[in-house]
């Protein structure tokens, strides 16, 4: 098959869920195009069935914002008139489901048939798209998509209680490619680089969004380091960053906090780490607690929108109610000085992960590509 992939080329989720399905789809063979405005962070040209085409962003002295859906639904016109793609998938209801139905519309005048499934992340539908602003659109952009997919039963259930939706969601999980992850774990860790033998590591992976509550991974780790020699290492880059820092300076954490930065080598770092930590104000599926799990990791996590399918209560690690720092550094403590219990729970948040392989999750995806025709 010929697929057209849109999607945000960022160190979020989506964007990586949606790299790693299409450099999958490519080693299996089909014609894959990325469309988007930069090329995805995690994009590996290892086949020549990848493809990306940059949708370019001009500046208009009359618009104080670029109209980036129409250069993006103009972009996806060109990219499948000239390549014949088949089928378009776009992962975030908006502006991505938006601009593929209105690239549909204009093919349709041009004798172009093209079928759009669209993928629901969470932020899309949860946050940003329950917004009065934009509920109508992305309503409409839902039920016009021809097949539409949630990364969470959770997921699914928020956008049928927020939206009027006509069509049938299909659940289909974010997946993880363990190999990787396997590769680097039989290597030698030289977590000696970041810690001292007798310190126990905690990790934070996100964007540092406001809805990642990173000031509480902060004070998670505050009351463990009091209990227990540790290190914490922080993981990306975004709005919270510069509150989390001064938080770490108030609490003379300096010493022993790591901001790393964006790093495209999470699995490498994660292999140095016992617990995970995700306190997430809402998670629509969890994704880089399934990455750290794949990586032998412990989760302490909230127990909001799809964690809970994702880090089982007791056996991958342990959910707590949201805000609650306390109960998330008194696991995080009960684990980490039980030496049996840890390895315990990082044996089997590792054997959980094989339900979210990409072995698993890639052949639905074709599936409900080949329903499309």
């Amino acid at each position: 098959m010929k697929i057209g992939i849109v999607c945000y080329p960022t160190f979020g989720g989506s964007g990586v869920v949606a790299t790693e399905l299409g450099m999958a789809l490519a080693n299996k063979g089909h014609e894959v195009h990325f469309i988007t405005y930069n090329q995805p962070v995690r994009l590996d040209f290892i086949s020549h069935n990848l493809h990306f085409h940059e949708v370019a962003l001009e500046e208009y002295p009359l618009f104080q914002y670029q109209p980036y859906e129409l250069a993006l639904s103009t972009r996806i016109v060109e990219v499948v008139e000239r390549y014949k793609i088949e089928v378009l998938h776009v992962h975030y209801a908006i502006p991505h489901a938006y601009a593929a139905y209105m690239a549909k519309k204009m093919l349709k005048d041009k004798g172009i048939k093209i079928k759009v499934v669209t993928t629901l992340h969470g932020t899309d539908i949860t946050l940003v798209g329950s917004h009065p602003s934009y509920k109508t659109a992305v309503e409409f952009s839902i039920n016009k998509s021809d097949e539409v997919t949630a990364v969470s039963s959770s997921l699914k259930e928020d956008t049928l209680r927020l939206f009027n939706i006509e069509k049938d969601i299909q659940v289909v999980y974010n997946f993880i490619d363990s190999g990787k992850y396997d590769a680097i774990h039989q290597e030698e860790c030289k977590r000696i680089a970041l810690a001292n033998p007798d310190e126990r590591v905690l990790t934070h992976v996100s964007n540092f969004r406001p809805v990642k509550r990173v000031l509480d991974v902060i004070n998670i780790f505050d009351r463990v380091q009091k209990e227990i020699p540790s290190k914490l290492l922080m993981v990306g880059d975004g709005p919270e960053r510069s509150k989390a820092e001064q938080l770490v300076k108030d609490l003379g954490l300096e010493d022993k906090v790591l901001f790393l930065g964006n790093s495209n080598e999470v699995a490498r770092i994660l292999c140095y780490s016992d617990i995970f930590l995700l306190p997430s104000q809402t998670e629509s599926f969890g994704l880089a607690a399934l990455e750290a799990m794949a990586a032998n990791t412990v989760v302490i996590s909230s127990n909001t929108g799809g964690l809970p399918e994702v880090n089982i209560h007791g056996k991958t690690g342990f959910l707590s109610n949201l805000g609650d720092v306390d109960d998330m550094a008194k696991n995080a403590i009960s684990i980490l000085k039980d030496e049996q219990k840890l390895l315990e729970l990082k044996q089997n948040a590792k054997a959980h992960t094989k339900e979210f392989s990409l072995e698993e999750v890639l052949p639905k995806y074709e599936q409900i590509y080949q329903t499309c025709f």
